[in-house]
């Protein structure tokens, strides 16, 4: 049955990435406005949200945004919430992700994944919770990861930053029940991307191989999966589903 999100404001974030663009498409088509936040300087910005409009006949549009300036970004998604009336479901997916070991990382990179990843989040559902408890309705959907299980290495600026998250959604969910919100996470596991292509390089097929001898179901995730789950967890199928993290990995 097709998820019906008309009248629905959407804020995703990391809306330029892979997962991003299949979220952007999959909540189009279910005719929600989508606000599409993504770094400022990406000059494809634009053109790419008019092609995922024209692409699902909805509306899409690109928002300039460093998620790195806590402050501003607050402030601009306030703006944008007043602007529209109100932001009714906000995706937090927006990430940064290295791959190295944990001494080779700097102070300064390890706090800009920590910022990013999760203290954003914080920041924009302070922006779009007013709204929402006017309302009395609203839906954030947090990204964490697979890597929360401990077995991966090299990550651990990207890791800690989303067991930050893990906690946020279960506070948050919390605080904000009464006022009709739910707040949920996804916990993608390996999922092709430009993302996993840009980590690995020359080492990408080595890791698709592990990544499929560790999973118990031996395909690949894609982007498409993850939408799906997403567009579950923003629709009134999921009414009385909060705080929980849905992991969807393949079964690791």
């Amino acid at each position: 049955m097709m998820t019906n999100l008309s009248g629905k404001v959407v804020l995703l974030t990391g809306g330029l990435g892979s997962l991003g663009r299949a979220q952007a498409a999959a909540l189009a088509r279910s005719g929600a406005r989508v606000l599409l936040l993504d770094r400022p300087e990406n000059a494809e910005g634009p053109g790419i949200a008019a092609e995922l409009a024209a692409a699902n006949k909805g509306t899409v549009i690109y928002v300039g945004c460093d998620l790195n300036r806590l402050a501003e970004a607050e402030s601009a998604v306030k703006a944008l919430a007043d602007e529209e009336g109100t932001i009714d479901i906000l995706i937090n997916n927006a990430a940064l992700i290295i791959n190295r070991p944990f001494e080779e990382f700097s102070l300064g990179e390890y706090e800009d994944q920590i910022r990013v990843n999760s203290s954003a989040a914080f920041a924009l559902a302070r922006a779009c919770a007013p709204g929402m408890k006017k309302k009395g309705q609203g839906r954030i959907v947090n990204f964490c990861s697979v890597t929360l299980n401990g077995r991966w290495e090299g990550y651990v600026p990207y890791v800690a930053s989303k067991g930050a998250m893990l906690g946020l959604t279960k506070s948050l969910a919390r605080e904000l029940g009464p006022y009709g919100i739910t707040v949920n996470a996804v916990s993608p596991g390996a999922v092709v991307s430009e993302a996993e292509e840009r980590v690995f390089g020359e080492r990408l097929e080595e890791y698709n191989d592990w990544i499929l001898t560790n999973q118990s179901l031996k395909r690949r995730i894609e982007p498409q999966h993850i939408a799906d789950l997403v567009l579950f967890l923003v629709s009134p199928a999921s009414d009385m589903i909060s705080g929980q993290n849905i992991n969807i990995d393949g079964g690791w």
